[in-house]
């Protein structure tokens, strides 16, 4: 059994960030990961963090209003103006702490800009953003003496007494161990992606955390907005490797095979468009011709120009056959981000005492229909300090030692997770339609699972299905189309019925009209 003050579920940027900001106030942290410290989505994000840093251009009311705008109306606007506001503070902080941004020729933090920002205010690592926060802060969780990291747990079900969350049962090399925490457990566990056939999303975004959270009485929502990068690269038997956003954010076109741009048809933005209206511009053309299209980065500059800019693009690209300094690169959508996840306030609490959640496995409304790019990172690292000086804050109850309860069973159900994300695929990815939904739903219900022995897999295919039921039941409920949600059948937003939120716990689903709707 381990003894702690914090239980973290997950290594992503929000997880290590909350570990670090609670270990610096004196509390011992235990961070509990799937894989290594270094596995999770933040090491697979490219394009970087939103912040309004250039003040002579830029506001923190601008980033609101873009974010505002992205989010379709669903928008928290109380969120999204906290991380408007807080976003530059932590990019000071992630910069002391060495994260090594790009810098322009003046020395101060150089800055692009992504599709539906009004301003260039995305701060950038080259290509590989995520991969240098997470790696920086993986280091300082390591050397910290207030963190322990538990690699290779894989959370079975979290320790509830008295509808408290007290710590969680995972499921390492060793089978089954407590890890008990005294003040809080925090949920860190990434997105939903592996539910679709073809994500951006590394192997562990099975969304874990939506499924301990059900489990423990927490609630959901927005689940039924996923979001669909459009330029992930389409070779066969390639995996989707994510083209960032930043490709299209300075100069990059699609095109089809004739060569000629369509991203305006759809949009008067073109290829700069929310990834919502580009991911459906590209699914349209390769509806329409029955072949692919292609990302054509050589408007940016000269093929060193761009193999530089974009060195760990072109280095995954090359291991293919492409290279992206002289041709096109073949791309097409996939699953990138979950909008939706376990419910939180403005400090990371959910509806359980002492669970909290952030990252992209909790839903603080920052989001709305659709996320803003940046949004993701800058969200992680807001709410992360916010969830730790709440727990900091928390006193504990003088019960003496917490006992970690019965064991959970050594068997799970489980069924096949590959059949599982075709049928996602198929059914309820970038364009949906109710008969379609209906039939996937019913699926669903009657999905063949069997109890298996406890293992990453196994509790990862029970993960998985219990977030493609709750997508899958959304998607079919809300008749409208807005930001990443688009039904054939219904492919008008409709305010009048629709400015609401889809909840969701263990019994079901519930309504909940937006109290002040966010313009947009």
């Amino acid at each position: 059994m381990i003894r702690t003050d914090v239980l973290v579920i997950g290594s992503g940027a929000a997880g290590l960030l909350l570990a670090l900001h609670a270990a610096e106030e004196g509390l011992a942290v235990a961070v509990a990961t799937k894989g290594t410290i270094e596995e999770s989505n933040t090491a697979w994000a490219q394009g970087g963090v939103a912040a309004s840093l250039d003040l002579e251009e830029d506001s923190a009311a601008a980033h609101l209003a873009d974010t505002l705008a992205a989010g379709a109306g669903l928008v928290d606007e109380a969120a999204a103006a906290l991380v408007a506001a807080e976003a530059p503070k932590r990019i000071q902080e992630l910069r002391d702490l060495g994260v090594a941004f790009n810098l322009d020729v003046s020395g101060g933090l150089a800055l692009t800009r992504e599709a539906a920002h009004s301003h260039a205010r995305t701060v950038f690592s080259e290509d590989a953003t995520g991969r240098a926060i997470s790696t920086t802060l993986a280091q300082k969780a390591l050397h910290h003496p207030n963190v322990t990291v538990v690699e290779r747990a894989t959370a079975v079900s979290l320790i509830m007494r008295d509808g408290c969350a007290l710590g969680a049962w995972v499921h390492a090399r060793d089978g089954l161990e407590p890890i008990v925490a005294r003040l809080a457990t925090a949920l860190a566990t990434g997105g939903v992606g592996q539910v679709y056939e073809r994500t951006t999303n590394p192997p562990g975004a099975t969304g874990d955390g939506l499924s301990l959270a059900l489990a423990a009485g927490a609630t959901l929502a927005d689940v039924e907005f996923v979001q669909f990068h459009p330029t992930a690269l389409a070779v066969e038997g390639a995996p989707a490797l994510l083209v960032s956003e930043a490709a299209r954010g300075e100069g990059g076109i699609l095109i089809n095979n004739r060569g000629e741009r369509f991203c305006f048809e759809a949009d008067p933005r073109g290829e700069l468009a929310p990834r919502d209206v580009v991911a459906r511009a590209i699914y349209r053309e390769m509806q329409r011709t029955g072949t692919g299209v292609r990302l054509d980065l050589r408007p940016i500059g000269t093929a060193k120009h761009i193999r530089t800019r974009f060195p760990n693009i072109a280095a995954a690209c090359a291991r293919f056959g492409v290279d992206i300094g002289t041709e096109p690169i073949p791309v097409g959508p996939a699953a990138h981000y979950h909008m939706g996840g376990v419910v939180t306030d403005l400090c990371g609490r959910t509806a359980v005492r002492s669970l909290y959640a952030v990252g992209e496995c909790a839903c603080t409304g920052l989001h709305g229909a659709n996320r803003l790019a940046g949004n993701s990172l800058a969200e992680c690292l807001v709410f992360a300090s916010r969830a730790a000086e709440d727990i900091g804050g928390i006193v504990a109850e003088p019960n003496g030692a917490v006992s970690a309860g019965d064991a959970p069973q050594d068997a799970v159900t489980a069924g096949d997770a590959s059949a599982l994300r075709l049928v996602m695929w198929e059914g309820a990815s970038v364009v949906r339609e109710g008969s379609q939904l209906s039939d996937l739903q019913q699926r669903l219900a009657e999905w063949p699972v069997r109890m298996q022995p406890l293992s990453r897999p196994a509790l990862e295919a029970r993960s998985l299905l219990d977030a493609a039921r709750v997508i899958t039941q959304a998607a079919l409920i809300r008749e409208e189309s807005r930001g990443a949600h688009y039904r054939t059948d219904f492919p008008v937003r409709d305010d009048e019925h629709w400015l609401v939120r889809i909840v969701w716990n263990a019994a079901g689903h519930r309504i909940v009209p937006i109290a002040t709707p966010a313009t947009a």
